[in-house]
């Protein structure tokens, strides 16, 4: 038996393990207010893994998958799979979103194209400036940088 595996029989023993020996042995720590944003954070990164497995399906208008997508139908898709429930449009799953800057954005958020105050196009931000996306008829899923400044930001809750 490995030092790591006496672990949880010496903390049994023991009737209580600081948070800090928890940490230590890979243990989870429930904190008041932060598990529902740590699972978001989890739900979101496992919704872009799918939205990237996808790289190369093709754009089809209407489609939600498997094999064809248009944008919405990508962001849909990927995160149904996760078990979050979308609308199907773009700009009605802005709406069903929750609104972030720029500066809060993370991995797995929404990005929404708009112009004025109409939304068209959305994608799943990557980091560093990128999204995976549907761009349209002809193209296929893939990696992109975005390329205007007229995008909005939304977390999926």
């Amino acid at each position: 038996m490995t030092a790591l595996n006496r672990v949880p029989s010496l903390m049994a023993r023991a009737g209580t393990a600081s948070a800090l020996t928890l940490a230590a042995v890979g243990g989870s720590i429930m904190v008041p207010g932060l598990a529902t944003d740590a699972s978001a954070a989890t739900i979101a990164t496992k919704a872009l893994q799918i939205a990237a497995s996808k790289k190369g399906s093709p754009y089809q208008y209407g489609a939600t998958g498997p094999r064809r997508f248009d944008c919405s139908g990508l962001t849909l898709y990927s995160f149904k799979k996760v078990g979050k429930k979308l609308p199907r449009t773009a700009a009605q799953q802005y709406n069903r979103t929750h609104h972030i800057s720029a500066g809060s954005r993370k991995a797995g958020d929404l990005v929404f194209f708009h112009s004025g105050s109409s939304v068209y196009h959305v994608g799943i931000y990557a980091g560093k400036n990128k999204i995976w996306h549907a761009p349209r008829t002809g193209a296929v899923v893939r990696l992109e940088r975005i390329w205007t400044r007229s995008v909005w930001y939304g977390r999926v809750s």
